[in-house]
């Protein structure tokens, strides 16, 4: 095919053929000059009197052209700098021959003034022309330009055809891309803008979305992809609302930023951004309070490569610290956020020290060891158990990682000097049915008891000496992250992918959801607000229905569900029933005592704690019934110490269970 053969020459080749069209195409713009002002050709000498004339014309050119860049650009990647750039040489060039004219006035026959002007045009038209063919020639996009005439549709060659949601910078770019990537075929533009309805951009026809299912029906299209990355999450969720009712697959593309950082392409489409789902746009930090407890000090991450500890350390090497430590118990997990980080702070030749510390919170030395070896001035303890049915069937071991791994790490604190020390809590400390959530509230209870000590008695201090508190607690609660571990969307998604059935414990379950990028920027700024005990509520927003969760994500794959109503439907919604210790509804505060911050996101709860006498017995005793094994006692003390909780069914600990058959 010559296409092929063309592409498959070398780029020395190409631009010699380049150069050789170019002179022809002089050649060609300079005698329809003279045609088009004399009338006639039989004036026009090019072998004779005007000999001098078509010889200087590519003499004077062509060089021009080299110079200016035309032959280094691609033909087929051609936009819009490429064509100022022909404009620029082209002008130039016809100036210079003007000059040529005027100069040489011992020609054998004058030259019409106009002619200049004349051989302007012509040469912009030829030369930019055959570019601009050559462009949609190589593309194999010829079907496009067919289309502007055309107005029934074009069969694509085969390929998938989708239709572009937004008519705007990135449309085109996609629109550019697919073709490029001969993957999927674009046949319409669906745009709110009235001003160009009916319109035909790059070849296709841009609908109104209120016209959405006529576009269906002229153009074929089996997918749309939403292609408006700058508009607002409320704005996105309206538009997904609206496409949910029609039986096409519905996917994004990647927001300009991504795009400038090269962390994906304009054709790396995805799903549906479950966020978008929600409609909740974050607010930007404010940078007072976002570097207010990091800037030029030394930083540790509890938990440093879970869902949130690690995007908790992606906020914080941009906020300028002198070190960063990444405490992680999980080799694995430790090794990929050091990795990332590495990697992201050598692109951006931050001035940090990165610390990949293997430990556990459960170790209370080795705590020690760290902070005291590299004096940490703040800390974000994000390490905990957080998966409901898991630390309900491991009672144990919830208990000892949430609890007493808290104390450990407050203990450390407190010995280290450390200044700020804010714990990452969770919505399920609210009056939990749950040992993770009652787990939570009694690692919330410890910081509590210990900020209204001036010189707390520490619990491992046999000898009674009083160490002097430094540390500032500050406790952070919200619901469910967007992504993490255990989230329910990626479980829909490939139960989806795999058709069906979507699992859904319970038809009125809620829950409440935030991204995890806006989580970790809220923690941080709610630490930097802290006076000492303070429990901070992140604004969650209005709960989300799980069950509708479910079903919007079915409808935006471009399926339908199948229920009674809808016996032919494509996926079906099965609920398995609560799990252990699950709840039907979540919430973020115990009682009604909330103020405001200075922070719209941020609010301030104060709730009832146990002093630090009382509680230091409680956990004391707490303590010895784990090594007794005595799971019963524990969840009995559990219900002494922590108001609301509410355990649901009997003991489902596996341990327990088995030894309690065995005996």
């Amino acid at each position: 095919m010559l296409r092929d053969r063309l592409l498959g020459l070398r780029r020395r080749h190409k631009r010699l053929l380049q150069v050789v069209a170019d002179v022809v195409l002089t050649w060609l713009a300079l005698w329809l000059a003279f045609v088009v002002r004399l009338g006639t050709d039989d004036l026009v000498h090019p072998l004779g009197v005007h000999l001098w004339l078509f010889v200087i014309a590519p003499v004077l050119s062509v060089p021009l052209f080299v110079r200016m860049g035309m032959y280094r650009a691609v033909l087929r990647y051609m936009g819009n700098d490429a064509l100022l750039v022909i404009f620029k040489a082209v002008s130039l060039s016809a100036l210079l021959l003007a000059l040529a004219i005027y100069w040489y006035r011992d020609a054998p026959e004058p030259v019409p003034r106009s002619l200049v002007i004349n051989y302007w045009w012509l040469s912009l038209l030829l030369l930019g022309g055959l570019r601009l063919l050559m462009r949609q020639y190589f593309q194999s996009d010829w079907y496009s330009l067919g289309q502007l005439a055309l107005s029934r549709p074009v069969t694509g060659n085969g390929l998938p055809k989708v239709a572009v949601y937004g008519a705007g910078a990135a449309g085109n770019q996609l629109v550019t891309a697919l073709r490029m990537g001969k993957q999927m075929h674009p046949v319409a533009f669906i745009d709110d803008d009235d001003g160009i309805i009916n319109r035909v951009i790059a070849g296709i026809k841009v609908y109104k979305p209120s016209r959405l299912q006529q576009m269906i029906a002229e153009s074929g299209a089996e997918e749309i992809l939403l292609a408006m990355p700058s508009v607002t999450r409320a704005r996105r969720r309206e538009i997904l609302d609206y496409l949910e009712q029609f039986p096409i697959p519905v996917r994004t593309v990647p927001g300009f930023m991504d795009l400038a950082s090269g962390k994906v392409k304009v054709d790396d489409l995805q799903e549906v951004d479950i966020a978008d789902l929600l409609g909740r746009d974050a607010v930007p930090p404010r940078q007072d309070l976002f570097e207010q407890c990091i800037a030029g000090q030394v930083v540790m991450v509890t938990g440093a490569g879970g869902s949130i500890g690690s995007e908790l350390c992606r906020q914080i090497i941009g906020q300028k610290p002198t070190t960063l430590i990444l405490f992680e118990h999980s080799e694995f997990n430790l090794y990929a956020i050091h990795d990332e980080l590495q990697a992201r702070i050598g692109r951006e030749s931050l001035p940090l020290t990165l610390l990949p510390i293997l430990g556990s919170i459960r170790n209370p030395v080795r705590l020690q060891q760290v902070m005291d070896a590299w004096q940490v001035q703040t800390l974000y303890h994000a390490a905990a158990y957080k998966h409901v049915p898991l630390v309900e069937h491991n009672i144990a071991e919830g208990v000892l990682n949430n609890v007493l791994g808290t104390l450990n790490t407050a203990q450390a604190a407190i010995r280290a000097g450390v200044r700020n020390f804010v714990l990452i809590s969770t919505d399920k400390a609210v009056r939990p049915t749950n040992v993770m959530g009652s787990t939570k509230r009694l690692a919330e209870m410890v910081l509590q008891a210990l900020s209204h000590e001036a010189v707390p008695v520490l619990l491992d201090e046999s000898s009674g000496v009083q160490q002097v508190k430094r540390t500032r607690f500050t406790m952070v609660r919200f619901g469910n992250v967007l992504g993490s571990s255990g989230s329910v969307i990626p479980r829909f998604r490939e139960q989806i992918r795999q058709g069906g059935p979507v699992t859904v414990t319970h038809p009125k379950i809620t829950r409440y959801f935030m991204t995890i990028p806006e989580a970790a920027q809220l923690v941080i700024q709610a630490g930097a607000m802290g006076q000492g005990g303070d429990v901070f509520v992140l604004d969650m927003g209005p709960p989300v229905k799980i069950l509708d969760l479910a079903e919007k994500m079915i409808h935006l794959t471009g399926l339908s569900v199948r229920d009674e109503q809808h016996p032919s439907g494509d996926i079906a919604i099965e609920f398995s029933g609560l799990r252990p210790g699950e709840k039907l509804y979540e919430e973020l505060l115990i009682g009604d005592n909330v103020a405001e911050t200075e922070h719209p996101m941020i609010m301030r709860a104060s709730e009832d704690f146990l002093p630090w006498d009382e509680l230091k017995d409680g956990i004391g005793r707490l303590h010895a019934a784990l090594e007794q094994e005595d799971l019963a006692r524990v969840r009995q003390l559990l219900r002494e110490l922590v108001e609301g909780y509410q355990p649901e069914g009997e003991i489902v600990d596996w341990v327990y269970l088995h030894r309690r058959r065995e005996q």
